[in-house]
């Protein structure tokens, strides 16, 4: 099959199809999603070696249920053991053996196909399209912040950052709480959230701090002081930027003022299908722009564009 595949530089090469072990299901890619964590690991992020890629709609081609096969499915990309202590805890997603889709020691969704547990696939209804879909995974990403912050609707809530990731968070937090601000510096990306009802600052405009949460999703290393200094005291700081560099921070500001500060990754699948199907998350206005997989190499250089939202590929 083709794959994208990561060995110090990155490329299409033709490799062995991959063979599902036993509980898992083999599954033809349909779509993929560009995610900003991809552009991370090609530059170093995870010093991850395999075939790039975690955000995908598939066909189920292969697999002991009856039920999966030939139904379109997306994918929770950490695979665990179920044995060990974080497992026991029901913590799976901080499983000590652990792989991750296209992150960690498993290849992933760049390529004509992938094998996952079949436990960790989720059928999407006929009438949800493939191209909205491949949304799921960073939907549920934002829906984890509800998993992890108790939201009420008199929160005031600040999402740094107005990319991809971003636009998600502010949708999905906005079905909690209308006191919502969306802070970029992408006139047009502001734009989409404001036609959503959703209030927007630009970066450089005065912001009112003491912010009840504050979402760093800037997708840079600079995000989290600035988060810092627009939550309350014993206010709550979630992060969910990854990147390759190291990030300098001054410990006294959470010290002081007794910050909690929460790392935020990924999250359910079922709202976030469930918020797809009924479009109280729109992604479509998201697409930037969509090309074949023969032309990978032109969907990462436009997903690279400051001023680009989502790239999709379709595999076929």
């Amino acid at each position: 099959m083709l794959a994208y595949v990561v060995d110090g530089d990155a490329q299409l090469q033709d490799v062995p199809d991959p063979q599902p072990p036993q509980g898992e299901a083999l599954v033809r890619v349909l779509a993929a999603g560009v995610c900003n964590t991809d552009l991370e690991i090609l530059k170093g992020y995870m010093g991850f070696s395999g075939v790039l890629g975690h955000e995908f709609v598939g066909e189920v081609v292969q697999s002991d249920n009856d039920h999966l096969r030939g139904k379109r499915v997306v994918g929770e990309i950490n695979c665990v053991c179920g044995q060990c202590r974080y497992c026991r805890l029901e913590m799976p997603h901080h499983c000590l053996d652990r792989t991750v889709l296209g992150i960690l020691n498993r290849d992933g969704a760049f390529a004509e196909y992938l094998t996952l547990p079949e436990a960790n696939l989720h059928v999407i209804p006929d009438a949800l399209r493939t191209d909205i879909a491949v949304f799921t995974e960073p939907v549920a990403a934002a829906f984890r912040i509800t998993e992890q912050v108790a939201l009420t609707p008199e929160d005031r809530v600040i999402v740094l950052g107005d990319g991809k990731l971003g636009q998600l968070i502010t949708q999905v937090l906005a079905l909690n709480t209308k006191k919502v601000t969306c802070v970029g510096k992408h006139a047009a990306k502001l734009e989409l959230i404001q036609r959503a009802g959703i209030e927007t600052s630009k970066i450089d405009d005065p912001i009112d701090e003491g912010a009840d949460i504050v979402v760093e999703a800037t997708g840079s290393a600079a995000g989290l002081q600035r988060a810092l200094e627009l939550v309350r005291p014993e206010g709550t700081v979630v992060l969910k930027t990854t990147v390759a560099g190291k990030t300098d921070l001054d410990f006294s500001v959470p010290v002081i003022n007794e910050v909690r500060v929460i790392g935020s990754r990924c999250g359910p699948f079922r709202p976030a299908i469930e918020a797809l199907a009924l479009g109280t998350v729109d992604v479509a206005p998201l697409i930037s722009h969509q090309f074949s997989f023969d032309q990978i190499d032109e969907a990462i250089e436009a997903a690279r564009d400051p001023d680009c939202l989502k790239v999709l590929m379709t595999m076929s």
